[in-house]
């Protein structure tokens, strides 16, 4: 009897290192590829939000054209389909004869309940359900310790993990399947089927996001060895402006388009054919960083989710909803702030020391609950993996993993540091296109000085701020 395989695509939207379809390969003589648009993730969350927004839709849907393109290429095509996984994949698995379904192990409490529902069901049907470890560099099975004692600072980890753990080498992509027939492929939802409406196009956004592995991979390409970025890499990357400043891999390896491990060896084979130095060492830290966060979220389940955190810390918040509307829609008042929010709203996109910032604003200045603005970033963000994106939170808020007790954004200092002539600021604020450098970053100064709004044309839609600027002093 022929051994049919399903492949299960979920986050790992790509034939490059997929360890489910390698496997597959050597183990069946029929692969049938499959992807479900599962509707729960395009519901909205306890807050009302949706928790797929515009863009990550948008960014989803080219990224599944581009896989069933390249899985065309190479002979084979893909299924999609519409509805709960752990009910469509059981009905194919048996309409197709099929003896074991593949798929990509999740640590998401979401993802974890459907793959419990899906194996139930294949199980009744005689079926397997076979997972494989595949979304970090280093493989959770290899690292030195058991999850339940991985350690809670990263600084142990990372040391740890240098010592003792290898980067397996990335599989190479397939060059051929078989093709198949005798079952519907299905057409891919638009956004307005996913109940979606087309996102904005700014022009100031610092890239042009395109979906799928193609993308990516020309992406890894062209920053690492076209423009040569990877060896300022570690001096760029807390930039604000431009496509170069960071890798901006962030987006394809969230839905697993792009391989870590891919990342990884473009990286060694720059340090052996141009240099290696602590930019090059710096990329490698934040895939470890990327690492971590999944293993946390394994280690600790849906504590990350929850208000308390991994420390189970109180903390009271007055959860404002009218503040954390002006916080949503970057009109606090306080323009490095504002900047950044304008840019995710138009762009869903913002640099990792924009999310640091407006999400220490949030917390420790406004003492909005973390838990919201963790939900709006899941909604906006093109580049939203729940791992890194809830384990920063956690971090930021103070029920993380950060060593640190008490951790605090100065937004001034921080503007002046990372945006000293205002250019970032003006960018996404035109009422401030006239100030430059601390003004432009502290224009409520200008008030106290009783100078005239008018003559430096701040506008009056720019909001006077949310909060007292006399604690932020230089």
């Amino acid at each position: 009897m022929h051994r049919n395989i399903i492949v299960w695509f979920r986050n790992d939207l790509r034939l490059h290192d997929n360890t489910c379809l390698h496997h597959a390969i050597q183990k069946s003589d029929f692969i049938y590829p499959v992807y479900c648009f599962d509707p729960r993730q395009y519901e909205e969350t306890e807050i009302g939000l949706p928790k797929t927004g515009s863009f990550r839709g948008q960014f989803i849907l080219e990224s599944i054209r581009d896989l069933r393109q390249n899985l065309q290429n190479i002979g084979s095509d893909l299924i999609v389909r519409q509805g709960l996984p752990e009910k469509i994949i059981p009905l194919l698995a048996k309409e197709l004869n099929v003896t074991a379904v593949y798929a990509s192990r999740e640590v998401g409490s979401e993802e974890l309940q459907v793959e419990q529902s899906l194996e139930t069901a294949l199980h009744r049907e005689g079926i397997n359900l076979e997972l494989h470890w595949q979304a970090t560099l280093l493989h959770i099975d290899e690292i030195p310790w058991p999850v339940k004692n991985i350690p809670d600072t990263f600084t142990q980890f990372r040391k740890e993990a240098e010592r003792s753990t290898v980067v397996n080498k990335a599989l190479p992509p397939p060059h051929e399947m078989y093709a198949f027939d005798g079952v519907k492929t299905g057409s891919i939802p638009s956004l307005d089927e996913l109940g979606l409406s087309e996102p904005p196009n700014d022009k100031r956004a610092v890239l042009k996001y395109i979906g799928g592995e193609t993308a990516g991979l020309d992406r890894l390409h062209d920053y690492i060895w076209n423009k040569d970025q990877l060896k300022v890499y570690k001096e760029t990357r807390n930039g604000l402006l431009g496509d170069a400043y960071s890798s901006k891999f962030s987006a394809w390896l969230s839905i697993g388009a792009l391989s870590p491990r891919k990342v990884y060896e473009e990286i060694q084979k720059y340090e052996q054919e141009r240099e290696k130095n602590s930019s090059t060492y710096w990329l490698f830290f934040e895939l470890l960083w990327r690492d971590y966060f999944r293993f946390m979220a394994k280690k600790y389940g849906t504590r990350i989710f929850k208000v308390e955190g991994i420390q189970k810390k109180e903390i009271e918040y007055y959860n404002d909803l009218v503040t954390f509307e002006r916080w949503k829609q970057g009109s606090t008042g306080i323009p490095f702030i504002d900047a950044n929010m304008r840019e995710i709203n138009a762009s869903g996109y913002m640099s990792n020391r924009g999310r640091q910032n407006v999400a220490s604003f949030l917390v420790k200045d406004l003492k909005v609950n973390w838990t919201w603005g963790a939900s709006y970033f899941e909604t906006l963000l093109i580049d939203y993996d729940v791992c890194s994106n809830w384990g920063n939170w956690n971090y930021i808020a103070g029920v993380g993993n950060d060593p640190r007790e008490g951790r605090y954004f100065n937004i001034m200092s921080q503007a002046q540091r990372y945006d000293p002539q205002g250019e970032y600021v003006r960018r996404w604020i035109p009422e401030l296109s006239e100030l430059k450098g601390k003004k432009a970053h502290f224009p409520a100064r200008l008030e106290k000085q009783n100078l005239d709004y008018a003559k430096v044309k701040l506008g009056t839609d720019y909001p006077k701020p949310i909060v007292d600027f006399d604690k932020w002093m230089y």
